[in-house]
Order: structure tokens, then C-alpha cells, then sequence
């Protein structure tokens, strides 16, 4: 079993590998979604000296244990949930609830609420089901604010969402007007 220090340095690795430069590790992932061989990943972990010790049961104590449940693995396979920087990964789009989340800096707040949300460096805009996600991914920003997004006025403008998984919803952009500040 991994140590905190331990299972917090191997979920950066992961994330580079996984999210970031797969390239720089030998990766080749999936283009419909991101995977790769659970094996084939955990040679290329194993591959850097630092990491050479770590076993199957640790990559799955790192999954299981992310705050953001940033990583999954099915059918002998792993990926990152979201958060890809080196290809567009594709989801099917789906029915978000009627509110979703986001959290960003105070400083971001008179952009988005003139020009909505949009991308930045990111593939799609990260969106939650509550409020503890949306807390988790803005907190690093600097003055939280959490935004309440209307799912329907952004449905009607135009908006797709796409479920990313546990409670992780993602959308091309949000328009003005669909964002406002969360009272809660």
C-alpha cells in the first residue's frame, strides 16, 4: 500500500502520462477515449527509475482513492476521466440535471459573466453535480467563487453536455447568461 507522499507523486505521474504527454512515455491512446492497456501502462510507469517498484494494486489504490476520481479502468484498460491536453477525446452527449457547478477565480468572474465560459488551455469546460467538485478545481485559482450553470437556458442556446463520470459533466463552452453566482 502506497504511503500519501507516495500515492500523491504517482497521480502526477499518471496525470502527465494519461492527461498531458503520453508521448514523452511511449503511450500510443486510444483516440475515441483516451485508453490504453492497463499492461502497456504500467510498463511505461515502471519504465522510470523513480517508479520501477509500483504494482498493479498501486495504480488502483491511486484511481480509487482521487478526490477527483480523475482515472478509471475497465476491461483491463485505463484512462483519465477528463482533463486531456493532447487530444479531443470524444463523449456522447447527454442529459445534464438542471444545475451543474463551476469553480473558478474571483478575478475570472467579470470575463465570464461577459463572455461565459469557454475552454482556456482545456479540451471542454469542466462542470460538477455539486458544489465539493466545483470547490475542489477552483480552490487552486486563487478567491473561489463557485458558478451555478443553467442547463437548460444552455441547452437552448446551442450547448451539448457530455457525462464524463462521477459527477463530472463537460461542455464545449457556456454562453453568457446560463452562469451566475452560486447563493448556497
Amino acid at each position: 500500500m502506497l504511503d500519501s507522499n507516495s500515492e500523491k507523486g504517482l497521480s502526477k505521474l499518471m496525470s502527465k502520462m494519461l492527461r498531458h504527454t503520453p508521448e514523452e512515455f511511449g503511450l500510443q491512446l486510444s483516440p475515441e477515449d483516451g485508453s490504453c492497456a492497463m499492461d502497456t501502462f504500467l510498463q511505461a510507469v515502471t519504465a522510470q527509475r523513480r517508479w520501477s517498484w509500483v504494482r498493479r494494486e498501486d495504480v488502483e489504490q491511486v484511481v480509487r482513492n482521487s478526490d477527483k476520481q480523475r482515472y478509471i479502468i475497465e476491461n483491463d484498460r485505463i484512462r483519465a476521466r477528463y482533463g486531456h491536453s493532447h487530444t479531443r477525446v470524444q463523449y456522447a452527449p447527454a442529459e445534464p440535471p438542471a444545475v451543474l457547478y463551476h469553480g473558478t477565480n474571483r478575478k475570472a468572474l467579470p470575463a465570464i459573466l461577459q463572455e461565459g465560459l469557454r475552454p482556456m488551455t482545456r479540451q471542454y469546460v469542466h462542470l460538477s453535480e455539486g458544489t465539493h467538485f466545483a470547490t475542489l478545481a477552483g480552490s487552486r485559482r486563487g478567491e473561489l467563487v463557485i458558478l451555478r450553470i443553467n442547463t437548460q437556458k444552455a441547452r437552448e442556446a446551442g450547448v451539448s453536455f457530455y457525462f464524463a463520470g462521477n459527477e463530472v459533466w463537460l461542455a464545449d463552452r457556456i454562453p453568457p447568461g446560463c452562469c451566475e453566482m452560486d447563493g448556497t
